[in-house]
């Protein structure tokens, strides 16, 4: 499945008609967030919102804008509330608010410029005005605006500051707007090897919230079209590449040589600062690595970071497909581990009488 934001880039490429969908607001239960995307042109689709009934409701309106759009302002834009019970059918039950934009060749920066958040690993609000078709803007987490000579458009720092997520706000003059939060694509998966079952991996990482860097040392043996938050670095030297990766990286390691391998290895467990390392092999080839490794130096905390055999505990069959669905969901458990993890409280510190033995 392409994602919305490689979608739009193809088709700005190739100057195709096409409707971008937001989920703007959600109320009750709903099949998707705040912030999910897809795109329709007059006979495609690119990405999800979710639900059957509710992705073709969306599609009515949205070729409907692109069959009426010939001679109207450029960005036309409505804003849908579909309730998903009465409407719809669904069992869900909510309501979902759909933000409706048509996209514009002079809109082609912004998507260029989003791509490059993405790829950098951070955030950026994309604020569209609903009640007018002037062009979107763009403004940092911290509510300046990306362009700093752009007229002052009553949208106060702190409209999102307070957001958090993608929402609708009314600026100061009391106009409409969608203010969508475009999340980086993250954590940092470095993958070594543009083989059979690395391309596998990334096809199926390219649809999920990370951002890939994808090394090896034969540049034919990437593809040409690759999704937004996939950066190919073609090398000599793919250790260098080890010391390129942010604090907190994912690495997986599967090049066509056992040689290079162990180097990576090594490099890697060096690093005190990595987020999880899964080497591709046996328990035969672990075993061995260990022996080398621990010639060279490298302990036996450092070995035990490296996870070999890869892939979740059921899955064992060995075509390309089936390793990539037991490597990724391994990374998503470890992502939603972090995640949960991050986002818990932590408990109240103890008040000092407690500690002073005075409680």
């Amino acid at each position: 499945m392409t994602t919305w934001l490689a979608a739009l880039r193809e088709l700005q490429d190739a100057a195709t008609p096409a409707v971008l969908v937001t989920v703007a607001e959600i109320q009750g239960s709903t099949p998707r967030e705040a912030g999910a995307r897809m795109v329709y042109t007059a006979d495609k689709q690119y990405d999800t919102i979710g639900g059957g009934h509710l992705e073709w409701r969306a599609a009515q309106i949205a070729r409907a804008m692109l069959e009426d759009g010939a001679g109207q302002l450029p960005g036309q834009r409505r804003l849908e509330r579909i309730a998903l019970g009465p409407s719809l059918g669904q069992c869900c039950g909510g309501v979902v608010f759909l933000a409706f934009e048509r996209v514009e060749p002079s809109g082609a920066g912004v998507w260029k410029e989003l791509e490059t958040h993405w790829r950098n690993g951070t955030d950026i609000w994309r604020a569209l005005p609903l009640d007018n078709a002037d062009p979107v803007q763009l403004y940092e987490t911290d509510g300046e605006a990306c362009d700093l000579n752009a007229p002052d458009h009553g949208l106060h720092a702190t409209l999102f500051r307070d957001a958090h997520k993608t929402c609708l706000a009314r600026d100061a003059h009391g106009r409409r707007w969608l203010l969508d939060l475009c999340r980086a694509h993250r954590p940092q998966v470095v993958l070594f090897g543009a083989g059979h079952v690395g391309a596998a991996i990334v096809k199926v990482l390219s649809n999920l919230p990370c951002r890939v860097l994808w090394v090896d040392e034969r540049e034919d043996m990437f593809p040409e079209q690759l999704a937004p938050q996939i950066t190919v670095e073609a090398t000599d030297v793919p250790n260098a590449a080890v010391d390129m990766a942010e604090p907190g990286a994912y690495y997986l390691v599967m090049t066509h040589s056992h040689a290079l391998d162990q180097q990576l290895t090594e490099r890697i467990l060096k690093r005190d600062d990595i987020g999880w390392f899964g080497l591709i092999g046996s328990y035969t080839k672990r075993k061995q690595f260990e022996h080398r490794l621990a010639e060279r130096g490298i302990t036996q905390e450092q070995l035990n970071r490296m996870t070999c055999p890869i892939g979740i505990p059921g899955i064992y069959g060995k075509e390309p497909a089936s390793i990539a669905i037991a490597v990724v969901a391994q990374l998503m458990q470890l992502w939603e581990l972090r995640f949960t993890q991050a986002r818990t409280p932590s408990p109240p510190p103890l008040a000092t009488h407690a500690l002073d033995g005075r409680g």
